[in-house]
């Protein structure tokens, strides 16, 4: 099946390259990584004017959403220009908002682009053996959910890095307000999983686009690196991988069956950690370089490859529903 996007939302896409084309989202992921906000936030401003965080919000406060698939395009280009902040987990507390009360103090808000979320959700990893929340110490809105329910973090304990220095983590402290009582509101993991694996497949596009132009450029022998049959072949088939992830993510947009956004996930994180791979090997030592623009790409793919479930969790997920009987 091809899942074509229509002309509006095709502009909506081009709006945004244009937008963080000339941003400099590099320069502002490095700045953020050193715990200064103040060009992310700007930024931030111009991405919710755009709209795009007001497509997590139903429209009863003040968003335009949800509209899952829109979603989903903008937050390939967001991972194509490696924007720093804590998007997945704003749009995933717009999921989690879903009480009349705490919904109508804080999602217009987070639609507008005057707040930014955070979330750290227990169980989202089995491999995690604490929660933390991303960008504890730049977000607005610090959600825990715990078994009690969801509450709102009256703050956070310190900063740690991570594997992408642009995503700083931070334990929530205890307490707080008891926003929603019970489990989380079941849409909001795939949400997170559809961001995720949508930002992850504009990450894999960045990097191949990269390599490309690099390869083009670099010689040896006399000849451009990118004539070697072994390196087109690499190219290749990371660019078969991401094109077959592509419509995974915009069928999981259209049904947002959590099955078909687990697999989405799973494919999409792994083309882009392929794609990785790939950069790495055809850049080489300039590659392990933090300095080099292609790092903030490279640490990102790994990042999100086990952001909001590992591939085996997403394909534990996929083959858990498939064998549930079909009701008749």
């Amino acid at each position: 099946m091809r899942f074509l996007l229509d002309p509006e939302q095709r502009a909506f896409a081009a709006s945004l390259d244009a937008m963080l084309t000339a941003a400099d989202t590099p320069g502002t992921a490095r700045e953020w990584g050193r715990g200064e906000h103040a060009r992310g936030r700007a930024l931030w401003a111009r991405l919710a004017d755009a709209g795009v965080f007001a497509l997590a919000v139903p429209q009863a406060y003040e968003g335009l959403g949800p509209r899952p698939v829109d979603l989903a395009v903008a937050f390939v280009e967001l991972g194509r220009h490696a924007v720093p902040g804590p998007l997945v987990e704003t749009v995933t507390a717009a999921a989690l908002l879903r009480e009349p009360g705490p919904a109508k103090r804080l999602l217009p808000a987070l639609a507008s682009g005057a707040s930014m979320a955070t979330v750290a959700y227990e169980g989202a990893s089995e491999e995690e053996e604490e929660a933390f929340a991303l960008d504890g110490d730049a977000a607005d809105v610090r959600l825990s959910v715990t078994p009690a329910g969801l509450r709102l973090a009256p703050g956070y304990d310190g900063v740690r890095p991570s594997l992408d220095p642009a995503r700083r983590l931070a334990r929530l402290t205890a307490g707080g307000e008891l926003l929603t009582v019970g489990p989380p509101a079941p849409e909001a993991l795939p949400i997170a999983r559809l961001a995720t694996a949508a930002q992850a497949l504009g990450v894999g596009l960045a990097l191949l686009e990269r390599t490309v132009a690099y390869v083009g450029r670099r010689t040896q022998f006399g000849v451009p690196v990118g004539s070697f049959q072994a390196v087109k072949h690499r190219l290749a088939d990371t660019r078969i991988a991401l094109e077959f992830a592509r419509p995974l993510v915009l069928g999981a947009a259209v049904t947002m069956d959590p099955a078909d956004v687990a697999a989405a996930k799973a494919s999409a994180c792994e083309a882009a950690y392929g794609a990785a791979r790939t950069a790495l090997q055809a850049h080489g030592a300039i590659g392990y370089t933090a300095e080099y623009d292609l790092s903030l790409w490279l640490t990102k793919a790994r990042a999100l490859r086990t952001a909001w479930g590992t591939p085996d969790e997403c394909r534990a997920a996929v083959l858990a529903a498939r064998a549930r009987p079909v009701s008749r």
